[in-house]
């Protein structure tokens, strides 16, 4: 597509003579475009990669993006008129058309649904219902005295809002009154449309423009000597507007509530000047992001650092991507800072990935005193007009450098230079539900390669895909293996918790070991990290009689118990409930909790240590907009002295205090059932370690508790050796065909009766054979949770090899089955997911 999008295609004389047509992409998950008439007054106007508000169906209303401005009308449809154009120039580049209709096709979904997620919310309209008086209405007889009294009110207004009727007539059943009226014909209800974007508006004050003459302002002042208050009043304004040095600041105004931030200046005194013309008040759209910062320039990078810069610069002569191995703690934002500067300075954008909003939080800081306000932020813990800010701010040119989460891959765009994607291993990338299930690092590379971008994956622990790719040369290959400012890696021990509970000296879920690692900790005032990957207080519920265990009604999951809400509740499916006060079985009394998660953790800690500062770090504790800022920021600040939380506190958080670090239930992340099961816990665990012993003049400690210390993984942890596991890894993932040697295509059959869904998995499997083979198609079997929100799933692999295979036939070729499937009579209600490139 042709990224020039916002230049006009038709000249005004053609389209005064030609009726025009638009394909538009809608956010709805519908394999197709849809073709709607161009109204004459938009003709000149409307452009590919604007939004456009268009009718749907009987009573909807979406808003569209153009992708094609044509004059054909459609042959099997009467085209429908655009309602309303909303964008004078476009807010979606022709490079983000080109990449959601790539995306729809490689992960197999419909193109809206790109556009869905794509969009933040606040780009899309909204329909508010409204009511308004019926002129024709002549039968007041009819009406009650509530009815009455909301009738005289719509009277006096154009129209109202259900919530402002609601206020008007108090504690009364609005739609019900209104569905009465309506009856009655008293009432007209419409839904008025508009945009959600809602630019912040701030109110100041200047003084009248005449009084920018210093003598006619001293004539003022001599004027109001006799009322003090008014006199005060502008003398307050000129303390903060000094018109004397500079008569043009006048008109940049003072906000009006600064004027009066101590209730020394009455509002009757401010009114009056505004009302004799003193002062005048105005308001201006200020920017959601209006924190000054002051680039500190250029950074001092250390030799090694300065070495792993210049050699990544030499691989990007020659190569389009650039692997950046370096361990944790070698200062790897350091590099990326020099990195961005340069692209920068050659007037290209930058685009920096992070895979959770926590690590955003701590690294955005640092980066803010390099870049200042020309850096933009983009993640989901933002409102819905933050956001659209960002994305404006990037079509405006504001920013030329944006920080963001997955999500930032489809921001607009059209001159990057360089993505960097950091901790590139990650699974947060990954995007589960809903579709497009993309990973973020794939879509980064797409991004790069239509833009001529380079880009650099960065990771102390790589994924073995992109490792594999590097030795094989397809990728650059720099490492670092020298940690920033002559800072050792911690020492890691193993703790046989099995023997220690034989000896009976565990302390709850603490070994005796770093049960005395914290107590030390805590005298010498150093901070610790806690790791447990698994939220709640405990997994699950049980009697110890009949050993009943708690279950959500709708998954085939165990209901987790969470202690400071006194409930249990579903991580699937959300469904919550009270904890039973008596086993609902046997009415037993001995309900127990078995397990623990970081609550329990939490909880431990405040007894064994009850004056250590104790905060907790997970999905529960950080729901709120600004939680992780509040969270990290007190860690920070040495506010807290333990923190615990789950996998979210292992990525790339750089603290100078902690020189602890305890890791519990590692058997359970290395038997995870999966084939990156391994490679997973080495991450994550070595991750966290990382965490530890920053400092020069303090080596780290790591504990990890686990019941059987002899397995391999460990011992490679110990080592911080990644090659090793890489070594033992690529043999496996080649002996079973898994990637980096493969593609993995999951497809899961989903429908409330289980015989219906084995029924159509069994079909579905089976066509698939037929042109696949039986190697190539695995399957159905039952996933871990084989039940979520009363759906039975079963689920289909499909693994195709890189080479040698036209991978967009066989995908026409699954999608033609899967078609098959959806249109069989006895199988309609039947839903599949398509997940390319699964984890």
């Amino acid at each position: 597509m042709n990224n020039s999008s916002s230049e006009p295609l038709f000249t005004y004389s053609s389209i005064e003579e030609r009726t025009f047509f638009v394909d538009l992409i809608l956010p709805i998950p519908v394999p197709r475009l849809f073709t709607y008439r161009v109204q004459r007054e938009m003709n000149g106007l409307i452009k590919i990669g604007a939004r456009v508000i268009v009718p749907f169906g009987k009573s909807r209303v979406m808003t569209a993006v153009v992708a094609r401005l044509h004059n054909q009308p459609p042959q099997s449809y009467q085209a429908r008129y655009v309602l309303e154009l909303l964008d004078e120039y476009p807010l979606v580049t022709g490079y983000q058309l080109q990449l959601f209709t790539w995306m729809s096709e490689y992960y197999m979904c419909c193109v809206g649904e790109v556009l869905n997620v794509a969009l933040p919310s606040g780009l899309k309209i909204t329909s508010q219902s409204k009511v308004q008086f019926n002129p024709d209405f002549d039968y007041p007889e009819l009406l009650t005295e509530q009815e009455t009294v909301l009738l005289d009110e719509l009277r006096k207004h154009p129209a109202l809002s259900y919530e402002e009727v609601g206020r008007l007539v108090g504690e009364v059943n609005v739609p019900t009154l209104i569905k009465s009226l309506v009856g009655k014909r008293a009432v007209i209800v419409f839904d008025e449309v508009k945009e959600k974007y809602v630019p912040k508006m701030v109110r100041k004050i200047r003084l009248s423009q005449q009084y920018e003459n210093p003598d006619l302002l001293l004539s003022l002042l001599r004027k109001l000597e006799k009322l003090p208050k008014q006199q005060e009043a502008v003398m307050r304004y000129l303390s903060h507007v000094p018109l004397q040095r500079n008569p043009a600041l006048n008109q940049t105004g003072l906000d009006k509530a600064l004027l009066n931030q101590d209730d020394e200046i009455s509002s009757s005194s401010l009114a009056t000047l505004i009302k004799n013309g003193v002062f005048e008040t105005f308001e201006l759209i200020q920017p959601r992001f209006s924190q000054t910062y002051s680039p500190q320039g250029e950074i001092k990078l250390t030799p090694a650092q300065q070495a792993a810069s210049d050699k990544t610069m030499a691989f990007f002569a020659e190569k389009d991507i650039v692997l950046f191995h370096g361990i944790t703690g070698s200062g790897k934002t350091e590099v990326y800072i020099d990195l961005i500067q340069k692209v920068l300075a050659g007037g290209s954008q930058v685009l920096y990935l992070l895979p959770e909003i926590a690590l955003t939080t701590q690294i955005v800081v640092r980066l803010q005193k390099v870049f200042g306000d020309k850096m933009g932020i983009y993640h989901s813990k933002f409102s819905d007009n933050e956001r659209v800010e960002v994305w404006k701010g990037i079509v405006s040119g504001q920013y030329q450098f944006v920080v963001g989460v997955r999500s930032a891959v489809f921001l607009p765009f059209d001159n990057l230079g360089l993505i960097i994607v950091d901790e590139e291993h990650e699974t947060s990338y990954k995007q589960h539900d809903p579709a497009p299930r993309y990973h973020a690092r794939d879509v980064a590379m797409m991004m790069a390669y239509w833009q001529q971008a380079k880009v650099l994956l960065g990771s102390a622990t790589p994924s073995i895909e992109s490792y594999y790719q590097a030795k094989q040369g397809r990728y650059g290959l720099v490492e670092l293996f020298q940690r920033y400012g002559d800072a050792n890696l911690p020492f890691i021990s193993l703790i046989d918790v099995k023997k220690e509970r034989h000896q009976k000296t565990m302390k709850n879920e603490f070994s005796s070991v770093l049960y005395q690692a914290l107590s030390d900790n805590l005298e010498r005032g150093e901070q610790s990290i806690l790791f447990q990957n698994r939220r709640g207080y405990s997994p699950y519920i049980q009697c110890e009689d009949c050993e009943w265990i708690g279950q959500c009604p709708n998954c085939a999951v165990s209901l987790t118990y969470h202690q400071r809400a006194a409930e249990l509740r579903c991580h699937y499916c959300g469904h919550k409930e009270m904890v039973p006060k008596l086993c609902p079985i046997c009415g037993s009394t001995k309900v127990k909790t078995v397990g623990y998660g970081t609550e329990k953790l939490e909880d431990q800690l405040q007894i064994l240590f009850p004056d250590a500062r104790i905060q907790r770090m997970d999905l529960d504790t950080t729901r709120a907009k600004n939680a992780y800022q509040q969270i990290i920021q007190e860690f920070e600040t040495g506010n807290v002295d333990i923190l615990v939380g789950t996998q979210m506190i292992t990525k790339g958080l750089d603290f100078d205090n902690v020189s602890l670090v305890g890791i519990f239930d590692a058997d359970r992340i290395i038997h995870f059932p999966e084939f990156r099961a391994t490679e997973r816990a080495f991450q994550m665990m070595t991750q966290v370690s990382g965490r530890a012993g920053r400092r020069a003049d303090r080596q780290g400690r790591v504990l990890i508790q686990t019941a059987n210390p002899t397995q391999p993984v460990l011992n490679k942890i110990i080592d911080n050796d990644y090659h090793a596991l890489y070594t033992d890894e690529i043999v496996e993932r080649q002996n079973f065909n898994y990637p980096p040697f493969s593609r993995l295509i999951k497809l899961t059959v989903r429908h409330t009766d289980q015989r219906v869904s084995k029924r159509a998995a069994d079909k579905l499997r089976a066509d698939l054979a037929e042109k696949l083979g039986d190697e190539r198609t695995l399957g159905p079997e039952e996933p871990l949770v084989e039940r979520v929100r009363n759906q039975f799933l079963y689920d289909i692999l499909i693994k195709l090899e890189r080479e040698k295979i036209n991978f967009k036939a066989v995908k026409a070729f699954i999608q033609e089955c899967i078609t098959n499937i959806l249109t069989d009579k006895g199988l309609r209600q039947v839903s599949i997911v398509i997940d390319v490139d699964c984890l």
